[in-house]
């Protein structure tokens, strides 16, 4: 598997046929985790509750330890992350869900739309272009994403990404 390897935590829950996952599993493109004791070295844990953006300062830390999705319903994901998951913990900035469950939900992503934002953000845009391109949905996300992922990527770190996410922050609001 390239470097930098996309782990995922699938805590079973959701519907198998839905399960992007899964799906990603299937084509090689991850490497399917089912317990929190099989994470090995300090992974790039992507976490929506944590206190730091996901940025491209990240990319030495994660093509060395790998970068971790957490697969599981939405109602869990706070309770799973407050059992603590072995790595760093990084926040991804606003982006907008395409997958056909959260369609237009700001940071509602899917396991797939959270590993392809962070291949893009690192600097490797064909992965994450491989990896949604297995959903009918998937090139839609990188066309209403494209302008953010662009600034994101662009990014020196953390604190700039999150400058950045401020100005689509303060467009949200403005509506």
């Amino acid at each position: 598997m390239e470097r930098p390897r996309i782990l995922v935590l699938r805590i079973p829950g959701c519907d198998p046929k839905k399960c992007s996952a899964l799906k990603l599993s299937r084509h090689g493109l991850v490497r399917l985790i089912h317990s929190p004791r099989q994470i090995r070295g300090r992974p790039i844990v992507l976490n929506p509750f944590a206190s730091k953006a996901f940025s491209p300062a990240d990319r030495a830390q994660a093509e060395n330890s790998g970068v971790l999705v957490l697969d599981c319903s939405w109602k869990e994901a706070q309770q799973m992350f407050q059992k603590g998951i072995r790595g760093e913990p990084r926040c991804l900035p606003y982006l907008v869900a395409v997958n056909p469950v959260n369609y237009g939900k700001v940071g509602k992503l899917s396991s797939a739309e959270a590993a392809a934002s962070a291949l893009f953000i690192l600097g490797f845009p064909r992965r994450a272009e491989a990896i949604l391109g297995l959903f009918k949905w998937g090139p839609h996300f990188f066309e209403l994403n494209a302008e953010p992922l662009s600034d994101y990527q662009s990014a020196v770190d953390s604190s700039e990404v999150v400058a950045r996410q401020r100005e689509y922050l303060t467009f949200e609001t403005d509506d």
